[in-house]
């Protein structure tokens, strides 16, 4: 009987000395946990109303949401009665062991940092990035999906992103589209480059500042090439591309412009 008086008495100062600790810190958890949640949502609110970039949004949301409750978890122990610098410590080893283990994670989470805080890229661009041409569809903190132009989705991890070479097609408001046109060498190629000049002022896409460039460009072995560049906004690139070297061919057909073919002559010595 004495054991189990004993026992009692125990389990008795234990409630009265922890019971209220434990009682307190659970209320202040849920309580905590609440006011995060309102500060998330307000802070969301102040971001959208200042246009912050949407790409970068969702990182800071978890970013603020995982510091305050990392620091609500230290101070509601702290209530508990656990030492922190125990507390720390433990954390501090977790930390280096998940981080051990996870490298090439953190790699991507770093990458995905830098990415959004660099903005090298933003949503709706076109980029050639790690081997894949696309449209950016959603940047992640981990990876970045793209949809190729056969709608295609590919999902690249942003490590691999931040430490390569990118190309963004999108960043700049215009863009040069590059033609090489040829003519036979027994045709005009003045009147060739007078042709391609007509159908370059035809067209109201093309831009006229940068001046379109329309020379000689070549003497290749069969043909006459004639170089010729434009500016265009970069939303109108490629219909710009396709419908030039069109109606260039049309162009040509209508009035007896030849486009050559590779030949070789051959002479037989007797």
């Amino acid at each position: 009987m004495e054991n189990v008086d004993q026992y009692v008495e125990l389990m008795t100062n234990f409630i009265i000395n922890y019971g209220m600790k434990l009682i307190g810190a659970a209320v202040a958890l849920i309580i905590g946990l609440w006011i995060i949640g309102i500060i998330m949502s307000r802070f969301k609110v102040v971001m959208t109303k200042r246009e912050v970039d949407p790409s970068l949004m969702p990182f800071l949301i978890s970013i603020l949401g995982m510091s305050m409750r990392v620091a609500l978890i230290i101070s509601v122990a702290g209530m508990v009665g656990i030492e922190m610098t125990s507390f720390i410590a433990i954390l501090g080893a977790a930390g280096l062991a998940i981080g051990l283990a996870l490298q090439g994670t953190l790699q991507n989470f770093a990458g995905g940092v830098i990415i959004l805080l660099l903005k090298p890229f933003k949503v709706g661009d076109f980029v050639d990035a790690g081997g894949h041409m696309g449209t950016v569809k959603e940047i992640l903190i981990f990876n970045t999906v793209m949809t190729t132009p056969d709608n295609k989705i590919i999902i690249i991890p942003n490590g691999a992103l931040a430490n390569a070479s990118m190309t963004n097609f999108s960043a700049m408001p215009t863009r040069r589209v590059d033609f090489s046109f040829g003519i036979g060498y027994g045709d005009d190629f003045e009147n060739a480059k007078s042709l391609i000049r007509g159908l370059i002022d035809g067209d109201e896409r093309i831009l006229k500042d940068p001046e379109p460039f329309v020379r000689v460009g070549e003497l290749a072995d069969s043909s006459v090439n004639i170089t010729t560049r434009v500016w265009v906004n970069s939303a109108d690139y490629w219909a710009v591309h396709f419908d030039m070297i069109e109606n260039v061919k049309k162009t040509f057909d209508k009035e007896g412009v030849s486009i050559p073919f590779p030949q070789m002559d051959v002479h037989m010595a007797k």
